[in-house]
């Protein structure tokens, strides 16, 4: 015990070059909420109110076990991430990602499976930083082979990515996941990787020896995907009358509620939300710079959308 207290330092240095992307980071509350019992993340910060920034005693304090961290997944100075984390939490979550770790190794691409409460975390690590939306697109296409749903597409269970953006804009933070190695406030133990002793030492060690994957061979992989479809709205079948202008969605939907992801708004369908989906929240996108283009991802029609919001198109732009 005394020579792991006497590493700690060098552990968490070691540990903050493999995991931590920028000081921004939440930590688990200690004790559970009143009312739901759950153990929130939240960022902590000073009486004055500025927030306050990851330090190595932190990291320390988290290895330890006395808190729980959360590590968000992109720089956004670079748009880089140091690793990619697979999410899962439902009843065949094991499975799905043995299956993704399994063909992850036939691309040449070794994944560390982590416990979770629910199911498990899968990650990748990068020699250096890559950019977030190459790592994304990648995984993407490799659960559409694999027929592994991603939740977040009109689906309540599936596999969640993080990083979740392809880039963020000024001020934007992303989603956090738990830091691993750390315990877990609400089940009160640690989640450990499988394929090593289950002690912090040699965890460290299994983690140290990981291949990590460089951005030549991450590029190279992009590259070898189909082109991705262009995902445009349905053009208008038929032009305004005169003196009558475009459709705006943005006047039936408050985009200060909205998520800006790259350049588009990103809200929740109502066509969906009529039918009960996309709890979200992200199916429907709206062009930052023509909010008269809108496509929910999950495949509604404009007809839909439009008799959701209350705005039906006129009858003779049906016929």
């Amino acid at each position: 015990m005394a020579d792991l207290v006497q590493a700690m330092p060098e552990m968490a240095a070691e540990y903050a070059r493999w995991f931590v992307n920028r000081r921004a980071y939440t930590r688990q509350s200690d004790r559970p909420h009143p009312e739901s019992g759950r153990h929130y993340y939240y960022r902590p910060r000073r009486a004055d109110g500025q927030e306050v920034p990851l330090t190595g005693q932190d990291l320390e304090s988290h290895l330890a076990g006395e808190v729980t961290i959360g590590l968000y997944a992109i720089n956004p100075r670079t748009q880089r991430s140091k690793w990619m984390a697979i999410d899962a939490d439902y009843k065949e979550a094991v499975e799905d990602l043995l299956k993704l770790q399994y063909e992850l190794g036939q691309d040449g691409v070794q994944a560390a499976l982590e416990q979770s409460r629910r199911g498990g975390h899968l990650w990748i690590f990068f020699s250096k930083p890559v950019l977030a939306k190459h790592a994304r697109r990648y995984i993407h296409h490799l659960a559409s082979r694999l027929s592994v749903r991603v939740k977040g597409s009109g689906l309540t269970e599936g596999i969640e990515l993080f990083p979740k953006q392809d880039v963020l804009e000024d001020g934007q933070f992303g989603n956090a996941i738990r830091a691993p190695l750390g315990i877990h406030r609400a089940a009160n133990r640690r989640y450990w990787f499988y394929g090593s002793a289950y002690d912090l030492a040699s965890q460290m060690v299994f983690l140290r020896g990981l291949n990590r994957v460089t951005e030549a061979q991450l590029e190279e992989l992009v590259a070898a995907l189909p082109e991705e479809p262009k995902a445009e709205p349905p053009p208008q079948r038929y032009p305004p009358a005169p003196g009558r202008r475009h459709f705006q969605i943005s006047e039936y939907i408050d985009l200060a509620e909205c998520r800006k992801v790259g350049r588009n708004w990103v809200t929740q369908c109502p066509s969906c939300r009529e039918a009960g989906r996309d709890r979200g929240k992200d199916n429907l996108a709206i062009a930052v710079d023509e909010p008269q283009k809108y496509i929910c991802w999950a495949g509604c029609t404009r007809e839909q959308i439009r008799a959701a919001l209350g705005a039906p198109l006129p009858v003779a732009n049906l016929l």
